[in-house]
């Protein structure tokens, strides 16, 4: 798996959520929705999700292994950290 293109933004979101990204892997397939949380520990992204009707949010598109949960992790930080903050005005 090669992930071919990253889009990020950053976002003044509500609680933690500081951007948005999506993926393109091999050129041909597509993953919108990913978003860039500030955690405890620093930032992290959190796969695109649904909120079932018991409250509880459910992943729609993830990865299988820690492998390729790292590789996505870091290109989308990666990409992230090279955009401009977001003006306070």
């Amino acid at each position: 798996m090669l992930i071919t293109e990253v889009r990020a933004k950053r976002v003044n979101g509500d609680n933690r959520l500081v951007g948005i990204a999506a993926i393109t892997i091999d050129e041909c397939f597509v993953v919108h929705e990913l978003r860039i949380i500030e955690g405890k520990n620093g930032l992290f992204v959190a796969m695109p999700s649904r909120k079932m009707p018991n409250g509880e949010f459910k992943d729609v598109a993830h990865p299988i292994n820690t492998e390729t949960r790292s590789a996505i992790e870091r290109a989308v930080l990666e990409a992230f950290e090279k955009l401009p903050e977001l003006s306070s005005e």
